[in-house]
């Protein structure tokens, strides 16, 4: 079994600390993830730049990274205009979010849900004839802040709905860190069933410490590729305490304990997560760096493979 490791830090990380990194060490912790092994990666998100004044470099960074064969660069986009920006910046993906609940679509997008399903339509359509793959996310799929529970019969139907603009994946979000590996395991089989032909994608938050379980479950459910950002930095900043993405290298640590293979090197990951302490100033959530790996020779395998 394979699992494709999506790394978020760069832009979902990144978009909740408190201070701005210069592009030029966005460029060097990319780069550093790059070198582990990571082939996609959330770069960065063409939004607004004053309400996520950390993305606001989103044209000069693309700019500047280097290409690399084999390495997919994607940008988050929230509308048309972003989506011309993310085209011209030269973007190798582009992802759009749709969020299942109401309220928290209207607060984080200034839409309603079925107004962002719209938008994404358009988007999708724009970005096929641009060469560029369009996925979408059902973000708040397990729980909204504002309206609490949300059902899976809806989350089901959005992503029917969005399913019309031929993603090239559809990822579930549990962007408030609520959801369980059983609602996980339920909702992952529903989707699978309803859209047989559509590639899923995970994206968990460990808010409550479940984030690992869920990621578990997704991978038994038949979810091909998971998020995670180094560290475990990030969340989203319109959301009440929703931190914490599940850290990169503790899921890579899992992933690997189980056979799992994802061609990413778990000790270029711990070591990018430490230097990237010393960039943000503070400690990270990720677990690995402060245990180490098990059993202990392993690292040192994992260093002279790397």
């Amino acid at each position: 079994m394979n699992i494709n490791l999506v790394e978020v830090g760069p832009r979902d990380g990144l978009q909740s600390e408190g201070s701005v990194l210069p592009t030029a060490t966005k460029v060097d912790l990319i780069n550093r993830l790059v070198a582990a092994g990571i082939r996609r990666l959330e770069v960065t998100s063409f939004v607004n730049p004053k309400k996520v004044p950390q993305m606001a470099d989103a044209e000069a960074l693309l700019a500047t990274l280097p290409r690399v064969a084999g390495v997919s660069y994607i940008g988050l986009v929230l509308n048309r205009k972003g989506f011309e920006r993310a085209r011209i910046a030269g973007c190798d993906e582009v992802g759009m979010v749709v969020t299942a609940s109401d309220t928290f679509s209207r607060r984080n997008q200034g839409a309603s849900t079925a107004e962002s399903i719209g938008v994404w339509l358009e988007i999708a359509r724009a970005a096929h004839e641009a060469g560029i793959k369009p996925h979408v996310t059902v973000s708040a799929a397990f729980g909204c802040p504002f309206e609490g529970e949300v059902s899976a019969d809806r989350v089901i139907d959005i992503a029917r709905q969005c399913a019309e603009g031929r993603p090239a994946e559809l990822a579930i979000a549990d962007t408030v860190g609520v959801g369980v590996p059983t609602q996980v395991t339920d909702l992952c089989g529903r989707l699978r069933e309803a859209l047989p032909g559509v590639p899923l994608r995970g994206h968990f938050h460990n808010t409550r410490n479940t984030g690992m379980a869920n990621a578990y479950a997704a991978v038994m459910a038949g979810v091909q590729s998971l998020d995670a950002s180094v560290g475990g930095i990030g969340g989203c900043p319109f959301a009440p305490a929703a931190t914490g993405n599940i850290p990169t290298e503790d899921l890579l640590y899992m992933l690997q304990r189980m056979g799992i293979e994802t061609g990413v090197s778990i000790a270029a990951l711990i070591e990018s997560g430490i230097w990237l302490q010393e960039q943000i100033g503070r400690p990270v959530p990720g677990m690995l760096m402060k245990a180490g790996v098990f059993p202990r020779d392993a690292f040192s395998a994992a260093r002279s493979d790397s």
